[in-house]
């Protein structure tokens, strides 16, 4: 009788502590989630965090240009999307799989954001008092005391943890790491492409113009090919622009469009054009572009038609290039327009 009471105890109390433990885990799961990188990366997360998946995010989110906005949005917004709410998150459940390597279930809903929900609230009421009665108000009323969508879907999210130094620590979140880890090594291969093609641009193009101090080229890819071999075709729609700094604003002294194809050899990890392609000048144009640029005609001609994009582009190419030389001018400014700011 007592060695059952003993083994009993002896149950009861192993029960005991790995509910206390999985206790402990959720609860920490919980205050990682404060610190799973929607939209942006906080400082404070690196201590959250272990140091590989910090180091990931920490490139993917600070230093990668951001040359074709939007284009891989969905690595950023990792849980709310681009719809003005918070997540809201609860641990449902913690698995460990080994000592030091545990799985938690996040049931996250999305909670609107105060200041641009009431906003909109207070909008939607002040729209529909004219044409509704008292009962709206109360409605929107409710709306406002209950941030919580009640009307969307609870998401399931899987966040990875493990012990470092005792301490459990983020590790991933939903397998973002490895999308991130794809997508950094890509943007570095067309990053080092897009060097290439500058690089051209700068000391075969730009010696055909006036100079300034500083030569800026502006690069927007119509379409790249990967292909098996050393040899990458780029389809390119690109402007080289010389400036003369005066005060915090680059001034343009001289600039112009070149279009085409480029072609790429890659040799001992290296890129280089190897020949330029271009559309020619005049009544000759569409005819050189069509050709050219193929079946991406009318993707060439949306993107070289639209001042405003062209002009984003020219910021963004900007900012990259101003941070990797280190300076810190504000403004550029075109002859005879007003000086724009570089910054957005």
């Amino acid at each position: 009788m007592k060695q059952k009471l003993t083994i009993t105890l002896a149950a009861l109390m192993l029960a005991a502590c790995a509910t206390n433990n999985e206790e402990q885990l959720k609860k920490r799961a919980g205050e990682l989630c404060q610190y799973i990188p929607d939209h942006e990366l906080r400082e404070e997360a690196r201590e959250y965090m272990t140091a590989d998946f910090y180091a990931v995010l920490d490139t993917m989110f600070n230093y990668l240009p951001e040359f074709e906005a939007m284009d891989h949005e969905w690595l950023y917004y990792f849980v709310t999307g681009n719809g003005g709410t918070i997540a809201d998150y609860t641990v449902t459940a913690v698995e460990l799989t080994d000592k030091d390597h545990a799985v938690a279930t996040i049931s996250v809903r999305q909670k609107w954001d105060e200041e641009s929900s009431s906003g909109a609230f207070d909008s939607e009421a002040e729209n529909k008092k004219e044409s509704s009665s008292g009962a709206f108000d109360s409605e929107a009323e409710n709306k406002k005391e209950s941030p919580i969508d009640s009307t969307a879907d609870v998401e399931e999210h899987k966040l990875y943890m493990v012990k470092v130094d005792g301490q459990w620590l983020m590790d991933d979140f939903d397998g973002h790491k490895a999308d991130c880890i794809r997508h950094i090594a890509i943007s570095r291969d067309e990053q080092a492409r897009r060097d290439a093609i500058s690089d051209y641009l700068v000391n075969e193009i730009g010696e055909h113009y006036l100079k300034g101090e500083i030569c800026i080229p502006t690069i927007a890819v119509v379409a790249s090919e990967l292909a098996d071999s050393d040899y990458v075709p780029v389809l390119c729609d690109c402007w080289v622009f010389w400036y003369t700094p005066s005060g915090d604003t680059l001034k343009c002294v001289s600039g112009g469009n070149h279009s085409g194809l480029m072609s790429l050899e890659l040799k001992d990890g290296k890129y280089r054009v190897t020949s330029f392609e271009q559309t020619v000048d005049g009544a000759g144009w569409e005819p050189s572009a069509r050709r050219i640029f193929g079946s991406y005609y009318d993707v060439y001609q949306n993107m070289h038609s639209n001042h405003d994009v062209q002009e984003a582009v020219r910021r963004e190419q900007m900012r990259y290039y101003l941070k990797r030389h280190n300076l810190h001018y504000l403004y550029y400014q075109d002859y005879g327009w007003p000086a724009v700011k570089i910054e957005n």
